[in-house]
């Protein structure tokens, strides 16, 4: 078993998405690289289920890049940190969702997608006055829904620091390292952003004139699947 208590010989990689600069953190992720051998919806929920990461993504065509993508307890038509983690490992410039076709590149030591806002569920995206009030944070704060909590570190410089909440009752008290929230307030702000998520993790993002957003940042692999 590794760290992540994944066995071997499952055929299961582990990512890490979005760390930091040091390499350290990011959001772990579940890629199954054998989409067939769980074909169903109710199978494929209960593998996310046991293996309780944020998202587990299960490759069904790896030419094509056709994606299914799970979190413990819902599927999901799009989320940020399946797609840049398995365009990195599986080296596609097109990956295929239910949403449409997610164009992907390699730039250096980051790996990005290009999205649209609306691709993502919704997050009510609260801003608080200091990155220290982020910080100070409960996980998961009181109420109900899904809250990215966000302050400028350096606003002139669209530096940000942020903690993430699903607050669905699936286990995932916090979310490391969040990509269609950091899509969503990209768009909102109309700004490149420099994310400072979790303990440690990095998002950059690039809103472009046709109203999608440049998602990236650094993929590492935790665990190879045998």
């Amino acid at each position: 078993m590794s760290d992540y208590d994944v066995p071997a010989g499952a055929g299961i990689d582990v990512l890490r998405v979005f760390c930091g600069p040091d390499g350290r953190h990011g959001n772990a992720l579940g890629v199954v690289r054998e989409g067939r051998h769980q074909p169903d919806e109710v199978s494929r929920q209960e593998l996310a289920r046991k293996l309780g990461f944020s998202e587990t993504v299960f490759v069904d065509d790896p030419e094509r890049g056709h994606l299914d993508i799970y979190t413990p307890g819902l599927r999901l038509p799009f989320a940020g940190h399946p797609v840049v983690g398995a365009a990195w490992l599986l080296d596609l410039e097109v990956l295929e969702l239910g949403v449409g076709e997610v164009f992907a590149r390699q730039d250096g030591e980051f790996s990005w997608i290009t999205a649209r806002p609306e691709w993502a569920p919704p997050r009510t995206l609260e801003q608080y006055g200091s990155p220290a009030e982020v910080d100070a944070l409960p996980a998961p704060p009181p109420g109900e829904g899904w809250l990215y909590a966000w302050a400028w570190e350096d606003e002139a410089g669209g530096r940000v620091r942020a903690r993430a909440f699903p607050r669905r009752d699936d286990g995932i008290t916090e979310d490391e390292a969040t990509g269609a929230a950091a899509l969503l307030l990209s768009a909102r702000l109309g700004r490149a952003l420099n994310i400072h998520q979790g303990r440690g993790s990095q998002l950059l993002t690039a809103p472009a004139p046709d109203g999608t957003v440049e998602l990236g940042g650094r993929v590492l692999l935790a665990q190879a699947g045998l």
